[in-house]
């Protein structure tokens, strides 16, 4: 199956965010690809909580989220959106990171919340307090589709290695990983760990991400590290898509999964042990 794996450098305007994101998915589907996924907050990057305010929606009236299941069933394709910022109804006001797939006929067939917030202190100039604009999910995810089911994960997830074991353990055959990551910790991290969850899982990793300096109308712009990735179960890159914006695909065999795991079945090697004290 031909997989494509969206590179975005979006701003801080959805409206324009949509018009490329949509443009790319018709690019993949035309290269023939059957799932296509985009990065995190394929909506909005801003890091202004008064800007995301003004912007975004809820999941309900969120016009990124309604025009990319209409593309998703004129083109036939499976599409993980993901994740998009938006609004929620919490006392607190905070917004979700929420992941959507959708499926060819163009509906929502799960969501996931994404639940490890970055709150981090990278270097003295640049601090992340993902928890002050956004709440945490709770929930873990696995879905099925015709090519094996799906573990969804978020970014900053992917330094939780037994979330990922959990989703692999309730089935996933391929754990996606949407992000806009740090330029600093992609770079001494990003390959690193989305290998080891590929490895450690005998799963495909599917990392579409955010690359470059993204134009910001109201606060601080960011900068994000790109590299979207794929990994195969046995831990090879198959695809690093550099620095540039773009659609990059590759042909995914779902016979390497259950090769990886008859080599090394550590999924089902667990054993109980008691301590430490």
């Amino acid at each position: 199956m031909r997989v494509a794996l969206v590179q975005l450098n979006c701003s801080d305007d959805p409206q324009e965010n949509l018009a490329r994101t949509r443009d790319y998915v018709t690019q993949a589907a035309d290269a023939g690809a059957g799932f296509v996924l985009t990065p995190e907050v394929t909506n909005c990057v801003s890091t202004s909580r008064s800007h995301q305010n003004a912007v975004l929606s809820t999941e309900e009236d969120d016009k990124t989220l309604a025009a990319l299941r209409v593309q998703a069933k004129e083109q036939k394709i499976w599409l993980l959106i993901g994740s998009l910022g938006l609004k929620t109804r919490d006392p607190d006001g905070r917004f979700a990171n929420r992941s959507f797939l959708i499926d060819p006929d163009g509906e929502i067939r799960a969501r996931y919340d994404k639940i490890h917030m970055f709150d981090v202190q990278v270097t003295p100039e640049e601090t992340y307090r993902e928890s002050d604009g956004y709440r945490p999910g709770n929930r873990a995810t696995v879905a099925d589709t015709p090519f094996g089911k799906v573990g969804m994960t978020v970014c900053y997830d992917i330094r939780f290695p037994y979330l990922y074991r959990a989703l692999a353990q309730a089935g996933a055959r391929i754990l996606t990983v949407p992000a806009a990551f740090s330029h600093v910790t992609g770079a001494a991290h990003w390959h690193s760990l989305l290998r080891a969850r590929a490895i450690e899982n005998g799963c495909y990793v599917l990392a579409p991400a955010q690359t470059g300096e993204h134009q910001s109308s109201t606060g601080k712009s960011r900068q994000t590290f790109g590299h979207s990735l794929a990994v195969s179960p046995w831990g090879e890159v198959l695809l690093d898509a550099g620095t540039d914006p773009g659609v990059f695909t590759f042909d995914m065999e779902e016979a390497a999964v259950d090769k990886a795991r008859r080599k090394v079945p550590s999924l089902t090697h667990d054993r109980a042990f008691e301590g430490p004290l």
